[in-house]
């Protein structure tokens, strides 16, 4: 990827659902938007603006009706579904609003159990090394039961980075933090994901999170659909 390249980039992406009538309800309907290489740019928008489908699309999680996604050069809306999954486990990491640990493993083995579509070996090494960097070195073989929801968050961040991603996909990382730390949770993804090269497109609809950081964009400016409603 050459230094001019955007890391992400969006054109004239368009996304609906079916309702249960058969209407057609639009989603996302995005000219342009792209993201540079260790940039740390914030999505804000109201509950129910399309926050989450756009971070799904991006992910290659869902498919959009129209238009292209890129990421490093590789266009997904050109893979197929399996093809989307493999370049998402070696490029992209995900931090899930609802965390999406598996309760019966300890914060190690979800960590651990995120490199397995990867089809590299497991670094076990690397795992506790993550932990570590976001607190939880003393917590490695707790179950999500006996951490806090902070704890469990730190969890599901170690194991979106544990393959080296080049992106970081956060989704209102601080909904289920009480405001008292909200703070400390954008402190530790921002630190963590400068400390491992990592650029992060984070969506919530809290300004307090995202007055704290210096690229900031509405939804409304790039998605049209959240403009009209």
């Amino acid at each position: 990827m050459s230094d001019s390249q955007k890391l992400v980039e969006l054109q004239s992406v368009q996304k609906a659902y079916r309702e249960p009538n058969g209407d057609r309800l639009p989603i996302l309907d995005i000219e342009h938007f792209a993201v540079e290489p260790g940039d740390q740019v914030v999505i804000r928008g109201r509950s129910g603006c399309g926050k989450t489908t756009l971070l799904h699309a991006i992910a290659g999680i869902t498919p959009v009706d129209s238009g292209s996604i890129s990421i490093g050069g590789v266009e997904l809306t050109r893979l197929a579904e399996a093809g989307r999954d493999r370049f998402r486990a070696r490029n992209v990491g995900y931090v899930f609003q609802t965390f999406n640990l598996l309760p019966a493993f300890t914060a190690l083995e979800n960590v651990v159990l995120g490199m397995t579509f990867t089809g590299r070996p497991k670094d076990r090494k690397r795992a506790i090394e993550l932990l570590e960097a976001v607190g939880l070195g003393h917590r490695l073989h707790h179950k999500p039961s006996a951490m806090s929801v902070g704890e469990q968050q730190r969890t599901a961040v170690a194991r979106a980075l544990v393959n080296k991603p080049v992106l970081l996909l956060a989704d209102e990382p601080t909904a289920n933090i009480d405001p008292g730390h909200q703070q400390q949770v954008v402190d530790m993804l921002r630190e963590v994901c400068i400390n491992e090269k990592v650029a992060m497109l984070m969506v919530t609809h809290s300004p307090e999170v995202s007055d704290q950081f210096d690229h900031v964009v509405a939804l409304e400016e790039i998605n049209r659909v959240a403009r009209a409603a």
